[in-house]
């Protein structure tokens, strides 16, 4: 059966950016599957990278992630040898969480198939636009500053 017309669904900016982000997330997730890595466990990697030494608290706190779910990722990157945790250098309380070599290693390889992962999603825009686009993006999802 085909799907529905639904124009005026299909002509919100929101049901079309859901749509975009659904195939950008898609498009990634193929993309890092290659390298035997899951989205989250993508973002906190790379998150690791930007604040090391992080307490695991802020860490979560930064990429938005519930604490629970938080140390189940952590565990599973520390199993795979790609991040230790360890006390924290100024707060002994606190566990921190740095990444490996093997980590660096793997989030580059990584990071490196996002990008072509993203450069297939906006494949259909001209360099111009890309940019455009992006700036765009910024200021609509609250994320500019």
């Amino acid at each position: 059966m085909a799907e529905a017309p639904l124009p005026a669904i299909r002509s919100l900016p929101s049901w079309l950016l859901g749509r975009a982000a659904a195939r950008g997330r898609a498009l990634v997730a193929e993309a890092l599957a290659a390298e035997d890595m899951k989205m989250w466990h993508h973002v906190v990697l790379s998150a690791v990278r930007d604040l090391a030494p992080v307490a695991q608290a802020d860490l979560g706190r930064g990429v938005h992630l519930d604490p629970k779910d938080l140390v189940g990722i952590l565990n599973d990157l520390q199993a795979a040898g790609l991040v230790v945790r360890e006390p924290h250098p100024t707060d002994r309380r606190k566990n921190a969480v740095s990444l490996t070599g093997e980590g660096a290693r793997l989030l580059k390889r990584c990071e490196r198939a996002a990008r072509q992962a993203n450069d297939e999603l906006l494949a259909p825009l001209t360099a111009a636009e890309r940019a455009q686009f992006m700036s765009l993006l910024i200021r609509i999802s609250g994320t500019e500053g």
